[in-house]
């Protein structure tokens, strides 16, 4: 007898490039769950819209981003877009009569993110749905009855809620009708931004703290070139467990971005000129620009032959979307009955 294989939600927003930091922290793990699992994959437009943005970009962002992904090696099959799914918003609604509003006070990314809206004029504004969107993004996970979620370590919060609410809901309705979904913590590196090895690798801190996935040859190059390493830090201190010559955090962070894109006899070449001080840091940053290029290019060359048939890949993804859609269907049908919610008969 086959084991019924497990299924899998994630959700990436459209907010514009893909960085490295997006494609090896998340997305290059997307591509390899699809071997084990049953994975369903969204381009969150709806959330997109709880910060300040431009509607035409949304629209423009959620078809480039899902070139992106396909770009990568995510399946189209396994990609739907939120707004093509609206009963994501009605079961959000229902989920908001099962969350307390203290819960949501306590979501750490609310005023992380309610801080960036660093514009206050009067067409400027900390919205409901910012401090609303973890109820939204549970109803994402729940109603595909997900067993597992892969999220970093910051999102751990947002899987807690969406625990919370189904079993609240649970409860209510006196039956385990949602699966209490499981984090997936899997071995994803970290990218820090070359710019400022301390903070990470992200979009919203401005154009040098990314380098875009698709980006021109020469301006990855010149990132890698520019990117901090030891400056001012001491790193002759050895680690007393491996006996290896700690890093500074921009010197680790090359090393990471090496190991990263698999150029693992590279990784333990420098590694060994490293710990014997004889490693330049101009040679370090040439592998790193060397392997991100070579990963760059051959994503580029995808994405030129998926933009000349985007008319195929946009019929794809609403069929997918279609397809997925029968699912959220079907959950939303029993939700409103365990609910007290009239099903419509048509």
């Amino acid at each position: 007898m086959t084991e019924q294989r497990k299924n899998v939600l994630s959700c990436i927003q459209p907010t514009g490039h893909m960085h490295f930091g997006n494609y090896f922290g998340a997305v290059k793990n997307w591509v390899d769950l699809q071997e084990k699992y049953d994975c369903v994959y969204g381009v969150v437009d709806y959330h997109a819209m709880t910060m300040p943005y431009n509607p035409e970009k949304l629209r423009q962002n959620s078809w480039d981003i899902i070139l992106n992904l396909v770009a990568v090696g995510v399946q189209p099959e396994n990609l739907f877009i939120q707004s093509y799914i609206p009963e994501h918003t009605e079961l959000g609604w229902i989920f908001n009569c099962f969350t307390s509003y203290g819960q949501l006070t306590r979501m750490t990314q609310f005023k992380d993110k309610s801080s960036q809206v660093e514009d206050k004029s009067k067409d400027s504004f900390i919205s409901a749905g910012l401090f609303d969107y973890p109820v939204l993004q549970a109803a994402d996970i729940l109603i595909y009855k997900a067993d597992y979620v892969p999220v970093g370590k910051d999102q751990g919060q947002h899987l807690e809620l969406s625990r919370n609410i189904a079993q609240r809901f649970n409860n209510m309705v006196g039956k385990e009708y949602f699966v209490l979904p499981e984090t997936l913590y899997t071995e994803v590196p970290k990218v820090m931004s070359t710019a400022d090895p301390t903070r990470k690798m992200s979009k919203s801190a401005g154009e040098k703290h990314y380098i875009n996935v698709f980006g021109e040859e020469a301006r990855i190059r010149k990132q890698v070139k520019s990117a901090v390493t030891d400056a001012g830090a001491s790193t002759m201190d050895v680690d007393a467990t491996t006996g290896q010559r700690e890093k500074g955090a921009g010197v680790q962070n090359l090393f990471k971005l090496l190991e990263a894109c698999g150029k693992l006899d590279a990784h333990q070449a420098l590694e060994t000129k490293y710990n014997e001080d004889t490693l330049s840091y101009g040679e370090l940053k040439g592998e790193v620009a060397e392997a991100l290029v070579e990963q760059s290019a051959k994503f580029v060359a995808k994405k030129s032959e998926l933009k000349a048939n985007k008319k195929e890949i946009k019929y794809k993804i609403q069929q997918s979307s279609a397809e997925i859609r029968k699912r959220a269907q079907q959950t939303l049908k029993e939700v409103r009955q365990l609910t007290g919610l009239t099903n419509l008969k048509l």
